[in-house]
């Protein structure tokens, strides 16, 4: 269970024992968690569903409210090879700083760069409690921000012309996946094709063409990481970011520069490191395949235990050690 991520019931079946048996026996598992955090120099915190949300009707409005919409928040080191080092159950700026409160000094101390996604939340638990820290957004979030721009505007201007959504038939619907691609994984045909549709279908394409031009404007700003651009180059690229933008009448495009205005420090940070929170995405992604797994849980604690113990490299070698 603590390897490899197996059930309660499949670890009895391997091991030709009883349910309740090996359901005991997980108790050995607090070995991981009472174990001292090892030393990390950049944290990735994010957030997961534990659940599906949860809604009632109200008897006297109708109206259906969010009883229950359960989130974990995850810390991982985002660098090393520490794995999930912690969990806790919400994802508000106060359940950030409570799990930072239960740290040693020193270790907080020890953080550098904190990565996150674009999330107001996390940003004011991290300059609360880990002010000496720098905060990094990764290019993922940023560009998968833009595509949802892109795609907000492809609905709007559709509904607004056509009045009604989006068919198989249309120009727009038909090239929405090249859309979303970058530009250099588009064949010159492809691209000539895209455009050239579009560019002919009037209203439509002209805007979507307006917005995915945003769109590259602000993937080429990211692109200057790996080129090692000066910061002349940046500043320049995110000029002619900006500057298409503002003249844009299209209210997504002109939020999309906004917010990354806003965000600006951060994701410069992530040009100036590289740091990103992948390894925040890889551990979400191995929750979530634990859940599915056990066919969800019901008891928090003991969810936040498998998953801490499955994605933490530290259970291998105490299994290991108990094997000698």
């Amino acid at each position: 269970m603590r390897d490899a991520g197996s059930t309660v019931l499949q670890a009895a079946r391997d091991l030709h024992l009883s349910w309740p048996i090996v359901m005991n026996a997980r108790i050995q598992a607090r070995e991981v968690t009472d174990a001292p955090l090892p030393e990390a120099e950049v944290l990735g915190i994010d957030e997961t569903r534990r659940g599906r949300p949860r809604r009632e009707q109200d008897p006297t409005t109708d109206k259906w409210l969010l009883v229950r919409d359960r989130w974990h928040t995850g810390f991982v080191d985002a660098r090393g090879n520490g794995g999930l080092l912690g969990q806790i159950q919400g994802r508000t700026a106060a359940d950030v700083l409570a799990w930072l409160v239960t740290t040693p000094l020193q270790w907080r101390k020890s953080i550098k760069y904190v990565a996150i996604d674009m999330s107001a939340t996390y940003r004011a638990a991290v300059r609360t409690g880990l002010p000496h820290a720098t905060v990094v957004v990764d290019h993922f979030h940023v560009v998968q921000l833009a595509n949802k721009m892109l795609s907000k505007v492809r609905r709007r201007t559709t509904a607004e012309i056509r009045g009604r959504r989006g068919g198989a038939s249309d120009p727009e619907w038909k090239a929405r996946r090249r859309l979303l691609r970058n530009r250099e994984d588009l064949t010159d045909e492809h691209f000539a094709t895209m455009w050239n549709t579009l560019l002919g279908e009037g209203t439509i394409g002209q805007t979507l063409l307006t917005a995915w031009i945003a769109k590259e404007n602000l993937r080429n700003v990211l692109a200057l990481a790996r080129t090692g651009a000066d910061r002349h180059q940046i500043g320049h690229a995110r000029w002619k970011f900006l500057d298409w933008c503002a003249d844009s009448d299209l209210p997504e495009v002109r939020q999309l520069a906004a917010t990354v205005d806003r965000w600006w420090p951060e994701i410069e940070a992530f040009i100036d490191t590289g740091h990103t929170n992948a390894k925040s995405e890889g551990v979400n992604r191995v929750i979530k395949l634990v859940a599915r797994n056990a066919f969800g849980f019901r008891n928090a604690d003991d969810q936040r235990l498998r998953t801490r113990c499955v994605t933490t490299r530290r259970s291998r070698g105490y299994l290991r050690t108990a094997q000698l």
